[in-house]
């Protein structure tokens, strides 16, 4: 475990301000609005903003706060900041981010999850965190090999745990993270005491199973239908040509935003534009660590890595069974809200389950009071199970 500092040369943001101000501009449709992708007028403000406005040392040293680190697992190198709670007795958290998303989304619930005390909550309900950037993706550098699907991830995070010297820990994940904390609570069961997402894809195990279910699940499994229909075409493009698209991804500051931009509007509790709901800073300071690290090509990657277990896919099989308890915070807005009795034939100990009444696919950003909430929550329901401990031996 190597400490680290993030910090990009002069020369890259000017390539990037470069790059931004000679965009050529595609046509479009009259009135289209968003029915056909990004428009073009929403797309130039928000290039403008970032090109004018925007400022990444601000979040270079808002990262830089933090501890970070580096290490190399099963040969390829990884990122995570390590964040230890000035409670000495606070459980062990690691959190992993999804896809578009990274690190930089949680900044905002380090303070409340890590030091409770300072921001009004209760001191025993506090968090030494751990959020490591996936394979990949942002600081993290793409990989070094092909392989790192789901499993290989969970795996490499567990043994990252147990160099930070951590016995027995708490997950969470969203979007992508939540698989990955799905599958280490399957892979590490010995050492995670519990695994808590706010994403989860819960199709009907067959036509039979849809009756009985009230309006609301009805209209959940409506939504999730509609999202593979309409709303799923990046990851099958993704899932099958990554390289083709990262020629765009990697070489195009305005055609890695739109890729981008896109998902947090669809995905999110907004109505016009994801500025109504997240701060345009934060999308940005995600967008440019993507492009600072080039990594929206190797990002993509993922993808095609474990496309034979996304949902819809014909190959798609059941993940192993977990026996970790299980928490499920649930956005109303999110492209794919969970059907609670799909998820208990699944996963029979969840201990919490909590509707939300607004927020989407990106919980941190969106809700950052109720995601930091439903966290301390689901602790003291795992320690009303099994007690959660750390070890205070364990030093990066």
């Amino acid at each position: 475990m190597h400490p680290y500092r993030t910090e990009f040369p002069p020369s890259a943001l000017d390539d990037l301000r470069r790059r931004l101000a000679e965009t050529r501009w595609p046509a479009e449709i009259p009135g289209a609005g968003w029915s056909r992708g990004v428009p073009v007028g929403y797309l130039r403000e928000l290039t403008q903003y970032w090109l004018d406005t925007f400022d990444w040392r601000a979040v270079e040293e808002r990262l830089n706060a933090h501890p970070q680190l580096r290490t190399e697992v099963d040969g390829t190198p990884v990122h995570l900041l390590h964040v230890r709670s000035p409670e000495p007795d606070a459980t062990p958290l690691l959190i992993t981010h999804g896809w578009p998303g990274s690190v930089l989304e949680y900044l905002d619930v380090i303070g409340p999850l890590t030091d409770p005390r300072a921001h009004g909550g209760d001191p025993s309900r506090a968090f030494h965190l751990v959020l490591p950037t996936l394979p990949g993706h942002g600081l993290s550098g793409p990989a070094a090999e092909p392989g790192w699907g789901v499993p290989r991830i969970a795996r490499a995070w567990a043994e990252i745990m147990r160099r930070l010297g951590y016995d027995r820990y708490l997950v969470q994940g969203g979007d992508l993270g939540s698989w990955v904390s799905l599958a280490l609570g399957s892979l590490d069961a010995e050492h995670v005491a519990g695994v808590h997402v706010n994403f989860l894809v819960t199709p009907p195990p067959g036509p039979e199973a849809v009756a009985g279910l009230d309006q609301r699940d009805l209209g959940r499994l409506a939504r999730l239908g509609d999202f593979f229909e309409y709303g799923s075409g990046y990851m099958k493009i993704q899932g099958t040509r990554p390289q083709t698209l990262a020629y765009s991804l990697d070489d195009s500051a305005a055609g890695q935003l739109a890729w981008i931009a896109e998902k947090y509007k669809e995905w999110s509790g907004c109505a016009e534009r994801p500025e109504e709901v997240i701060d345009r800073d934060d999308l940005l300071a995600n967008f440019t660590l993507t492009w600072l690290t080039a990594t929206g090509g190797s990002s993509a990657q993922t993808y095609y890595e474990l496309a034979d277990q996304l949902p819809g896919s014909p190959t798609a099989t059941a993940p192993p069974p977990m026996t970790a308890p299980l928490g499920v915070s649930v956005y109303p807005d999110d492209p794919a809200p969970p059907v609670r009795a799909f998820a208990e034939q699944q996963y029979p100990h969840i201990v919490q389950w909590r509707e939300h009444p607004g927020g989407g696919h990106f919980a941190p950003l969106e809700q950052p009071a109720h995601f930091v909430a439903d966290l301390r929550d689901f602790a003291a329901a795992v320690d009303a199970r099994q007690p959660v401990t750390a070890s205070t031996g364990g030093r990066a």
